[in-house]
């Protein structure tokens, strides 16, 4: 659950209160909380406004499960992780494809909410996974604090615990085990490609802020300098090389990567397409493999993707048959190999 403030007026406060949860589609959407401010007390009257939303098509949420474990990092911190996959699917004996996502920064909170778009995957026989690593807002500011500046990296290995953790408790196995995150969780996905490229079968990197350095140092763009304070000044010294030290860009190595689906907006204002551009390219001269390494620039996209009412559906379908297709999980007379 998360609080939003909607307005104020003069004895009144209208707050927006959401109720998440990965298997409902009904939320509790809307209080107005009237506060009648006395000398001596306060008197809060609560109006509950309820909106419900219906989820079509035959949906029975029984029919999947949701659960919340604990990985340990590597300092000890324990890291909570949100998995929910179809009951009758699933073996949970490591043979499972699973699909771990990550963001990590800024103090947001990856709620793991209804979507219902990603029941194509998970009606395929996919667990989904959520990783509520240092960096976001889940566990409160210190999260947030112990996973940027000088302590990003947290941020990287906490994502690689919850990995390593998914794969000791059988819940999936290397060869099946995908990984995604958009902008600053692109450069997750980045970073902890280059750290343990051999943890994954597969990757994506959706606008991925990868570059970091060089976009840092550069104050004419836009958003860099209020960036600052989220990952430090590379003016500085100390800040200058630990960010160097885990930047995609300024890590590829010779070593094999896994398949790598990488995403940009030729419109993109927050995350230049250059960057996953120039990341493309370098792992492309670089990498010792030959697994799938692809580049999909939208022409007429920003940011957060194209819009309209079928565009983010088309990109989500996409994204998993990338997924798919890397686990080998699309029969060779559809993906035109017979």
């Amino acid at each position: 659950m998360f609080i939003t403030p909607r307005e104020y007026r003069t004895h009144n406060f209208y707050f927006s209160f959401h109720f998440i949860y990965a298997l409902s589609g009904t939320l509790l959407n809307e209080f107005l909380f009237c506060i009648i401010i006395c000398i001596l007390s306060g008197i809060i009257c609560s109006i509950f406004v309820h909106c419900f939303v219906q989820v079509l098509g035959g949906f029975d949420s029984s029919n999947y499960t949701t659960e919340r474990k604990w990985a340990t990092a590597s300092d000890g911190t324990k890291i909570p992780i949100s998995i929910v996959y179809k009951k009758n699917l699933v073996k949970l004996d490591g043979s499972d494809p699973l699909l771990l996502y990550g963001y990590g920064s800024y103090e947001i909170c990856l709620d793991p909410g209804f979507n219902a778009s990603r029941l194509s995957l998970i009606d395929r026989g996919f667990i989904f996974a959520i990783a509520h690593i240092r960096g976001g807002g889940e566990m409160g500011r210190q999260w947030y604090e112990n996973g940027k500046l000088l302590k990003k990296k947290s941020t990287f290995t906490d994502f690689i615990a919850c990995a390593e953790y998914l794969i000791e408790q059988k819940y999936c196995s290397k060869e099946k085990l995908c990984i995604e995150g958009r902008s600053a969780g692109g450069l997750l996905i980045g970073s902890v490609l280059n750290m343990r490229p051999d943890l994954f079968k597969a990757a994506v990197a959706g606008v991925p802020f990868v570059d970091v350095v060089t976009t840092m140092l550069d104050p004419t763009i836009p958003l860099t300098t209020s960036e600052w304070e989220e990952w430090g000044d590379p003016r500085k010294e100390e800040f200058y090389f630990y960010m160097k030290s885990y930047s995609p860009v300024d890590n590829v190595k010779a070593q094999k990567y896994p398949n790598i689906l990488v995403t940009a907006g030729l419109n993109d204002p927050r995350v230049l397409y250059s960057e996953p551009a120039k990341f493309v390219a370098k792992l492309r001269d670089t990498k010792t493999d030959d697994n799938i390494l692809l580049f999909k620039c939208e022409l007429g996209a920003g940011h957060f993707s194209k819009s309209g009412r079928f565009e983010k559906l088309q990109e989500d379908a996409f994204t998993y048959a990338f997924v798919m297709k890397a686990l080998n999980m699309i029969p060779a007379l559809v993906s035109g190999e017979e």
